[in-house]
């Protein structure tokens, strides 16, 4: 955790920068290939520190978070403070960078919580900064913002989206009963932390088994965040998704993509496109899509993060695989009995390089989530 030495500037870094990172939330899975960054500026002319401007990058990714809060705060930016949850960008595009502009506007000092891995940005923001004769203080509540920017920081670094595997697990360790659709194992309140989850995501991937017997829609069915529901993915390699089921029935509102393989039925396919179906040509290995080159594509089509949500044998060959990076568990009191699903995964059985991130209660259902150690 960076510092100044000062505890009392050190903690109200922290609190400016906790309530940054809060703000940055707002556009979570909305901002395209861009992160969702929050920035404010803050300025003490005696009487204490006061918030004078507050911006988070804009939906579809422009404008950034800091030419929001700039023209916010005006003339009162000169000489005050700005809390930055993610580095300054430092390369030019249509318009200046970020740095460059914070320059210009007067800001005497930066904090900042993640940096950039990206290549045109890492490290030069700041440079800019102090070559401006700007006062930069690094790393401020770095590991929370990082986790906060896992997608975008995962899909820079590696080329491919951040996966998070959620399942709901019955009282007995079971995720559903074969044959039987869907099996409400959570309560409300911790269905609406799924469909919360969601509003950040880019995409919810399932197998077609899943497609086929639970007749999902996988959209944000939250009062006031429809509009919020992420891209929908269906592993589907012989394109076996029926022209009348209900997630094609939303496509006109919620992206619809079809991973399958190039040999599939092009008349089938056609007449999928025509219902407004968009298709990822995959590679397919021993009978089964390859997983790490669709991910790559995903990536290619701007998405950072990737919830996997259904079936249990998609769940094991992404934990196969090695391409899980975080594991969210909900436990229901519901028992589903013998004839049960075994979950892939139990708190009990996590695997190796996992650590506990958190742990929460939902009314009668337990929560606790796993990020992979790096």
């Amino acid at each position: 955790m960076g510092g100044t030495g000062d505890p009392e500037q050190d903690e109200l870094d922290r609190r400016f920068m906790a309530a940054a990172l809060r703000l940055s939330r707002r556009n979570s899975g909305r901002t395209s290939t861009n992160p969702s960054v929050g920035t404010i500026i803050v300025r003490d002319d005696g009487a204490g520190p006061m918030i004078v401007g507050t911006g988070v990058t804009a939906i579809g990714g422009r404008p950034h978070a800091e030419t929001e809060a700039l023209a916010e705060a005006g003339e009162l930016a000169r000489g005050a403070t700005a809390y930055v949850t993610l580095e300054p960008c430092a390369h030019h595009g249509r318009t200046p960078p970020c740095a460059e502009a914070l320059v210009r506007a007067g800001i005497a000092r930066v904090v900042g919580a993640a940096s950039d891995p990206d290549p045109r940005v890492s490290g030069k923001g700041y440079a800019i900064l102090r070559e401006a004769g700007v006062e930069v203080t690094e790393r401020v509540l770095a590991a929370e913002a990082s986790d906060q920017l896992s997608g975008y920081l995962m899909r820079s670094l590696k080329r491919r989206p951040e996966v998070i595997l959620k399942m709901a697990l019955s009282s007995d360790g079971k995720i559903g009963a074969k044959g039987q659709g869907q099996v409400a194992i959570t309560g409300e309140v911790a269905r609406r932390e799924v469909h919360l989850m969601r509003t950040e995501a880019d995409a919810i991937l399932i197998g077609i088994g899943t497609a086929l017997e639970d007749d999902p829609e996988l959209t944000v069915r939250l009062p006031g965040l429809e509009n919020r529901s992420p891209a929908r993915i269906i592993l589907d390699s012989e394109i076996r998704l029926p022209p009348t089921a209900r997630l094609i029935s939303g496509v006109d509102r919620v992206p619809l993509y079809i991973a399958s393989s190039l040999e599939a039925d092009p008349q089938r396919r056609a007449a999928l496109e025509r219902q407004g179906v968009r298709f990822i040509g995959t590679e397919v290995h021993d009978g089964r899509i390859a997983l790490p080159e669709l991910l790559e594509d995903l990536a290619a089509l701007g998405m950072s993060s990737v919830i996997v949500e259904g079936g249990v044998a998609i769940a094991r060959s992404f934990l196969d695989e090695g391409l899980v990076d975080r594991i969210v568990l909900f436990r229901g009191a519901v028992e589903v009995g013998p004839e049960g699903l075994p979950a892939p995964v139990d708190p009990n059985r996590i695997p190796e390089g996992f650590r506990k991130l958190r742990e929460m209660q939902f009314d009668q259902d337990g929560f606790a989530e796993w990020v992979r150690i790096v």
